[in-house]
């Protein structure tokens, strides 16, 4: 009763001292320019729309009033605010490394170092004990920047050359560059505004998404052929309430675009070692029709599909004939659970469903047929998929925690 009384007081003190600079300080009151838009019949007013406009004198001058005047608030909580921003970063460990995961002849990790405030990305060959290779330090890249952060990446089946985007901007604007990781040189080939990026098979064309700049909507594909000053146009998405992405099958045999909105997805396809190919349609959009297509192996597709099934199904379609009256059905519809994702490798495949709520894995052996469930020890839980590119494995890893069990990493064998 005595600790409760202790922090009422000091609850009350702080509350009075924060009521009374409040008092002493009035905030700035930015001022009504009404915008009208009608649409569908309706009239909306937007009283602060100008406040959009990044460069405009008096928004910058409005919004450095207001961080004037919370600075003046908070001055008398300085000291409070240092003392429980040290003992959060007390809490965590600041030198400290992901768990390494293979591509090709390499093991991929990030790590962080204390005192600094981003990730460096590194690689070993062949061992993750073999000597570090630096791949991007954004440390480094920040230097000279107001904000970093690293968007999409993507190593050629080489492993010579590494695709990335970063945004300087923080307003998720990201840039491509591609560096040549046998001399460290980034290549002066740059393009604005990307998404999303896919190597093809033969290490010298990058197919790459680029965003409206006004909408921010992913709607075009490019093929870009290193060297080549002007990339090609593939496909653009013209409809608004689609956005674009591409990338590649788990066998990494084929690279499917993928057009989506939150209802209705529709892929094109090309094999990855035709990068000058033509990509074809898989299955023509139908309102309410999504799928997501992925390939293990031969001349068929698996494709996840909520055709006349809302919790999803599994079913397996040739590649050039995908109509629905030759389907084989390999994971039927189920009412009580919803199959979320499904990932294939050499001998096996993986699938991730949802049941009572609760995230469950199943490892089916394409060789037999046969399917067990991974286990978990707690009754309420969460567990995703990690990092899992390589293709000839039989190591599946996981990230699992729960309210006993921390954040952790598994490779299931």
């Amino acid at each position: 009763m005595k600790n409760f009384l202790f922090l009422l007081v000091i609850f009350l003190v702080i509350l009075g001292s924060f009521s009374l600079t409040m008092a002493q300080n009035k905030p700035p009151i930015a001022i009504k320019k009404p915008k009208i838009d009608k649409l569908h019949g309706e009239t909306r007013v937007d009283d602060y729309y100008w406040l959009k406009e990044k460069t405009n004198p008096e928004v910058i001058s409005y919004l450095e009033a207001e961080n004037t005047y919370t600075d003046s608030v908070m001055k008398p909580y300085e000291v409070f605010q240092e003392n429980i921003y040290k003992e959060i970063v007390g809490r965590i460990k600041e030198t400290d490394l992901s768990v390494p995961y293979r591509n090709g002849n390499y093991f991929y990790y990030n790590r962080t170092e204390q005192g600094k405030q981003y990730g460096i990305f590194c690689r070993k060959q062949a061992s993750p004990n073999a000597q570090e290779e630096v791949l991007l330090d954004l440390n480094e890249m920040a230097k000279g920047q107001q904000f970093m952060s690293l968007g999409g990446s993507d190593i050629s089946p080489d492993g010579k050359k590494l695709a990335y985007s970063t945004d300087t901007t923080g307003f998720r604007q990201y840039k491509l560059y591609i560096k040549d990781l046998e001399t460290g040189k980034i290549s002066p080939e740059t393009r604005e505004r990307v998404t999303s990026i896919q190597w093809a098979a033969d290490n010298k064309t990058l197919f790459y998404v680029t965003e409206d700049a006004q909408t921010k909507r992913s709607n075009q594909l490019y093929r870009h052929q290193l060297g080549q000053e002007k990339d090609d146009l593939i496909y653009e998405e013209k409809d608004e309430l689609y956005r674009l992405g591409v990338y590649q099958s788990s066998s990494k045999a084929y690279i499917f675009a993928t057009s989506s909105s939150s209802t209705t997805s529709e892929c094109r396809y090309l094999p990855s070692n035709q990068p000058n190919g033509e990509w074809k349609l898989l299955i023509a959009r139908q309102e309410g029709h999504e799928y997501y297509p992925d390939h293990h192996s031969g001349d068929n597709f698996y494709i996840r599909t909520n055709l006349e099934a809302k919790n999803f199904r599994l079913i397996n379609a040739a590649i050039n004939d995908s109509d629905k009256r030759n389907w084989r059905e390999i994971i039927p519809h189920r009412d009580s659970v919803t199959l979320e994702s499904v990932r294939f490798f050499a001998n096996h495949y993986f699938v991730y469903e949802r049941e009572d709520g609760l995230q469950k894995m199943r490892i089916t052996d394409l060789r037999t047929g046969n399917f067990h469930q991974i286990q978990f020890p707690d009754p309420i839980y969460g567990a995703f998929p990690n990092a899992n590119v390589e293709f000839n494995t039989n190591i599946f890893r996981f990230s699992y925690q729960s309210f006993i069990t921390p954040n952790s990493v598994f490779d299931y064998n």
